[in-house]
């Protein structure tokens, strides 16, 4: 059993392809927990900001931590309004996108399962 702490300044930011008008940051990257199987992220995305549709490469999830982002299903072209407190679930494959439809910055944690 182990643990790692990452603080603030600790998170390391980075700009994944297809992404525009967000910062995102690196918080447990898959080789520092769990045997490599998840990777925690928090993404700052400005109002119109957002991430092209594309696959996603593993499973994931989003929660909405602050503001409202509007995620859109490739399988049925569904518009899925997320408000703080709420999450999605993906399968690998899934194709989504995300935009910030909102008025202010929207924060959305980011977990990747890479098993």
């Amino acid at each position: 059993m182990s643990y790692k702490v990452t603080t603030a300044a600790e998170a390391v930011t980075y700009e994944p392809p297809g992404h525009y008008d967000v910062r995102c940051t690196n918080l447990h990257k898959p080789d520092q927990v769990t045997d490599g199987e998840i990777s925690l992220g928090l993404s700052h995305f400005l109002p119109g900001g957002g991430a092209d549709m594309a696959p996603a490469p593993v499973e994931m999830f989003y929660y909405i931590v602050e503001g409202e982002m509007t995620v859109t299903t490739g399988e049925d072209g569904k518009q899925h309004v997320l408000h703080a407190g709420d999450s999605i679930h993906m399968a690998k494959g899934c194709e989504r996108e995300s935009k910030n439809t909102g008025i202010v910055t929207a924060q959305m944690l980011v977990c990747l399962v890479m098993k």
